[in-house]
């Protein structure tokens, strides 16, 4: 399992639209600002069969084609956000509001947006350095630059071709089961790799346990072993995790439980509060559900999208049969996984942490459970 932190960070990032849309407006202003240098340095001492391929035209030339260029690329970005966000806007109202997230992770669309905005800060950057000649001014014209400018809007305009292409693409539902079915997978790849040992007999409370209680509310997005081993390890006890991720946490209210290795002994207040606060640090919490070590997440889009097809206003069963034949796969994938509980052992290989993970069973019922009393409602699947 993937440390928590990190991943949480990492996944968090992975499903923004800005990151990488801000990184090319960076990277194409530093260019802008760079390439001109170049062009100066060798102004007028480029061979012909070179100078033959660059951009031609005098500073006025120079600025209608920047110009044009620059105009032209913030309204195709424009229209490619509005296209975004009405392909959100479908997916949350025709399919699951829970599908959101595999759009806004889309790489290609973080693609198609940097490349319309780099070349766009790009042309005007080069834009600042054309001048004419005159006012104790030379005449520079960054051909190079230009040149650059040019290629990046060709680019941009076939980006666009393939961004509408996409899009039709992924607007569809086998599309989107596709994605969330290889989410799923390789979370439960992750969650219960191939090599898990065996799960054993859990430890069991000890008297004088206590509860751990969440400093904060949420969604436990995912968990840190590392920290939780080395905060149990610190303090001498087993530390058991009674939430799984993706359910919900109330501050104040108890989500795990510890007890001391050696029985008999005890643990101060201030040991206690340590120890509190390691593992609330270890377990990371957000507003929404994440694909991180939440398998039942996948399960649960896959399930919202059949309820949705099943619904008398959609009237779909044929995309509630197929979404079915996606959780059959990933249940037959979770039988050959030996789901459930892990235990995370110290050097000596006594049980340190105890971590609540799905069973399946649990995933059995979320499964079918839905979609078995919204086709006893009055839609009757045939396959």
């Amino acid at each position: 399992m993937l440390n928590g932190r990190a991943a949480h960070w990492l996944d968090a990032l992975r499903t923004q639209l800005w990151p990488l849309p801000a990184l090319a407006i960076a990277a194409a202003m530093a260019l802008g600002a760079a390439l001109p240098a170049l062009d100066s340095g060798v102004y007028g001492q480029l061979p012909d069969s070179v100078s033959v391929l660059l951009f031609s035209g005098g500073p006025d030339a120079a600025r209608a084609v920047l110009q044009a260029i620059a105009g032209s690329l913030i309204t195709v970005t424009s229209l490619t956000f509005s296209l975004t966000v009405v392909t959100l806007q479908l997916a949350s109202s025709q399919f699951s509001p829970r599908l959101l997230r595999t759009f806004t992770a889309d790489r290609f669309v973080h693609g198609t947006l940097a490349l319309f905005l780099a070349a766009f800060a790009f042309a005007l950057t080069v834009l600042r350095s054309v001048r004419n000649e005159g006012r104790g001014n030379t005449l520079f014209v960054p051909e190079i630059s230009v040149t650059v400018a040019f290629v990046l809007a060709i680019a941009s305009v076939v980006g666009l071709v393939l961004f509408l292409a996409h899009l039709t693409r992924e607007i569809r539902v086998e599309t989107m089961m596709r994605r969330v079915d290889r989410e799923t997978r390789d979370t439960i790849d992750r969650v219960f790799p191939k090599d898990r040992p065996a799960a054993g007999t859990p430890p069991v409370p000890q008297p004088g346990s206590f509860p751990i209680t969440a400093a904060s509310s949420g969604f436990l997005t995912s968990l840190d072993k590392d920290r939780l081993l080395a905060a149990a390890v610190n303090c001498g006890a087993v530390v058991r995790i009674d939430r799984e991720p993706g359910s919900s946490l109330v501050e104040g209210v108890p989500f795990a439980t510890a007890w001391l290795l050696e029985t008999g002994a005890g643990l101060g207040w201030a040991a206690r509060e340590e120890l509190c606060r390691d593992i609330n640090e270890a377990a990371a919490t957000g507003f929404e559900r994440t694909s991180v070590q939440d398998i039942g997440f996948g399960f649960r889009q896959l399930v919202d999208v059949a309820a949705r097809a099943l619904s008398p206003g959609i009237n779909d069963p044929t995309t509630a049969v197929h979404i079915l034949g996606h959780l059959s796969a990933l249940l037959c994938r979770l039988v050959e996984r030996d789901p459930g509980p892990e235990r995370v052992r110290d050097d000596d290989g006594r049980v340190r942490v105890v971590l609540a993970l799905p069973e399946l069973p649990a995933l059995v019922d979320l499964a079918v459970n839905q979609p078995r009393n919204y086709c006893r409602a009055g839609n009757v699947i045939r396959v």
